[in-house]
């Protein structure tokens, strides 16, 4: 009999496996998994000691909790039995754009349905999962996708209609952010810095501006403008980014990211 079980072995599912081993959650011996055709499964099985399942049945046999861990692109090819194996159990989805409504149609007898945007990093028990769920929810299933979800990060409950928006802000975002760190780690190395010495003074000044945003509680304004003399280096750049209207084109990303986010629901 398992806890929890995996339907899809990626890294997201990975961490979030890890994350109830390290947090003394759920023993490896209460956990198993299922992919597909791909070595992913069994390498997260050997990793850390969960089973790995033989196939669908044998996945859901005794479990209490499935968690649908594939891509949303695959989830029309997976066995049309699931619905039915699921029944009594709570069923956490944490893929992209799949609404908690369309889950609870396709797992009509579940005990609990709720779908979750997490991110990546969870892989370092640093993310940030937003979760959804139906109102009639009881207060103990509730509970427990707290707590698994608590294992990797933070833990946010929304309402289904921000989903989207979640997944664009939330999930896309640490996407978002390695690709402006690139982008600025590269220009470090065109004003004349070498590869190692831009990494390191990027990333250090990255982590630590993240930091202090954190622990001073201050907004981000207020932190710009501490470090913005008039007519000063970090204004001559400032204005180039105004120049190029930063904001409006992250305005664009974010909004193209939940348009995404909403077609792939409907896959």
């Amino acid at each position: 009999m398992s806890e929890i079980v995996f339907l899809g072995a990626g890294k997201m599912a990975g961490a979030i496996v890890r994350g109830l081993i390290s947090g003394g959650v759920v023993p490896p011996s209460a956990m198993a998994c299922l992919g597909g055709s791909g070595t992913s499964a069994p390498a997260l099985a050997a990793a850390t000691g969960i089973r790995l399942a033989s196939g669908i049945d044998d996945l859901l046999d005794g479990a209490e909790t499935l968690v649908i861990a594939c891509k949303p692109q695959q989830f029309k090819l997976l066995d049309p039995r699931l619905g039915e194996l699921a029944a009594g159990k709570l069923v956490i989805s944490i893929m992209a754009g799949f609404s908690v409504q369309r889950l609870a149609a396709f797992f009509p007898e579940a005990r609990s349905v709720a779908a979750v945007m997490p991110n990546t990093p969870a892989q370092v028990r640093s993310g940030v999962s937003v979760w959804t769920a139906p109102a009639s929810m009881p207060p103990q299933d509730a509970a427990l996708v707290e707590k698994y979800l608590g294992c990797v990060g933070k833990v946010v409950r929304s309402e289904a209609a921000l989903m989207d928006a979640v997944c664009a802000a939330s999930g896309s975002g640490p996407g978002f952010f390695f690709e402006v760190v690139d982008a600025f780690e590269k220009a470090a190395e065109g004003a004349g810095l070498s590869a190692a010495m831009a990494r390191m003074l990027v990333r250090g000044t990255f982590i630590g501006a993240a930091k202090l945003l954190e622990q001073t509680g201050e907004s981000p304004e207020t932190l710009r403008n501490a470090v913005t003399s008039p007519n000063g280096t970090t204004f001559a750049g400032l204005q180039v980014l105004a120049k190029h209207d930063l904001r409006g084109i992250f305005g664009e990303v974010v909004h193209a990211a939940k348009t995404r986010s909403s077609e792939l629901g409907k896959l």
